[in-house]
């Protein structure tokens, strides 16, 4: 029993993620609904890395702030969300193009039964004054990231404040020394966590598969492969960008596809956070830049969604005999990037921003009904996405940073 728990351990971390990926594909198609039995499995696998989220992102931040100057902190945050507006509006793009290049929803007959009932779309402003908790307890509680951004961020620059003024110095080092020695703490845990990781997937695809069956898949098959074609022409342009700014794609990739897998399987860019953390940290990135970024990225930045929304809106125009003209394009670029934004966090965001744009566009929502149908299948592959995007602008502004830092090096290479 030892000799097979050490050969578990010292196998390749992917070699067991595709082990299990694969093995809970087959279970979930031999055994079908069945499957469920694997579920609490699955739900250990998703409270153990939401366990870790808080402790990681306040310890992550506040030793990050006070790995950087503080001055430096208002440009490398302005890169991030440029980042993460324009590529969001850039995925609405990609979405809508490969939509209608496939002509997508034209000749099926809709099925103005189906009902749907919108979601409560919370909005931008709701959502920036969630930034400021208004109780610390409760964004904690509530796994409010911005809250806990926002919080780490404030008592990291307050720490930094006091590890440099000549009364606190000391008091403000002893402080530092004591955070930074949690997030070490934090770090092993997660380690032990990690080796949990592919029985969690496992679990979570066999019952995904098992409850999907072929049935959703074949329906609405033409959504599912339209959608997951953008998604891989959003990762070329990924690729390109990595290409103009020296991040190598083969390097990169061999570290994120362990975020990109678990974020597929588990469908939650906020569970995936402990994973992709520790990607970044494997890649060379700095602290200081990461531990930002990334829990930033978990909350707004969202790709995969965005090309949802794009798919999804030229298949529902072209379902009811009214394609997307120039101008509709344009209003689902504008509206999809806010709605990616403004439901950031919200439990079936993905429905709630196409529910979003639908109404703008005065697309009827019985058509979302038919999506919600494959919302699993097409929701694995968008979760992916977002995690991928969040890693590639943070690898590019890291090396961005790092050129500006040292212009030398640049020159040299």
């Amino acid at each position: 029993m030892k000799a097979i728990w050490r050969s578990y351990i010292n196998a390749s971390f992917i070699l067991k993620i595709t082990v299990a990926l694969v093995l809970g594909i087959i279970t979930g198609i031999i055994f079908g609904e069945q499957a469920t039995i694997l579920t609490p499995l699955g739900d250990l696998l998703i409270r153990l890395l939401k366990f870790l989220i808080i402790p990681l992102v306040l310890f992550t931040i506040i030793v990050g702030v006070n790995q950087t100057k503080i001055g430096d902190l208002g440009r490398v945050g302005g890169k991030v969300f440029l980042y993460y507006v324009l590529t969001s509006a850039l995925a609405i793009a990609v979405g809508l193009a490969v939509a209608s290049l496939f002509n997508l929803g034209s000749g099926i007959e809709f099925n103005s039964n189906e009902a749907f009932k919108v979601p409560e779309n919370p909005g931008i402003i709701e959502v920036l004054l969630n930034i400021i908790p208004a109780n610390i307890v409760t964004a904690f509680s509530e796994l409010n990231l911005l809250g806990i951004i926002f919080t780490a961020i404030v008592f990291g620059i307050a720490i930094s404040y006091l590890r440099v003024s000549k009364e606190h110095a000391k008091m403000g080092e002893h402080l530092y020394k004591v955070i930074e020695g949690l997030n070490e703490a934090t770090l092993t845990i997660m380690k032990g966590f990690l080796q949990y990781l592919p029985i969690g997937i496992f679990a979570i695809i066999a019952k995904t598969v098992g409850n999907q069956g072929m049935g959703a898949l074949l329906s609405l098959g033409n959504v599912i492969a339209v959608l997951y074609v953008a998604l891989l022409v959003q990762i070329s342009i990924y690729i390109v960008f990595m290409l103009l700014y020296k991040v190598r794609p083969g390097q990169f990739f061999a570290h994120a596809q362990s975020p990109m897998i678990t974020a597929f399987v588990t469908q939650s860019s906020t569970g995936t956070l402990p994973i992709t953390l520790d990607a970044a940290k494997k890649l060379g990135i700095s602290q200081s830049l990461y531990g930002f970024s990334l829990p930033l990225g978990a909350t707004i930045n969202m790709d995969g969604a965005a090309i949802r929304i794009a798919v999804s809106a030229v298949f529902a125009a072209n379902l009811v005999g009214s394609p997307l003209n120039f101008t509709d394009m344009l209003v689902v670029v504008l509206v999809g990037t806010l709605a990616s934004i403004g439901t950031a966090g919200v439990p079936g965001a993905g429905i709630i921003m196409i529910a979003t744009v639908f109404a703008q566009l005065g697309l009827p929502m019985e058509t979302v009904a038919l999506l919600t149908a494959i919302d699993a299948i097409v929701g694995m592959g968008a979760t992916a996405l977002n995690v991928t995007g969040d890693l590639v602008g943070t690898a590019i502004i890291d090396k961005t940073e790092k050129r500006e830092q040292n212009p030398q090096s640049t020159l040299q290479a």
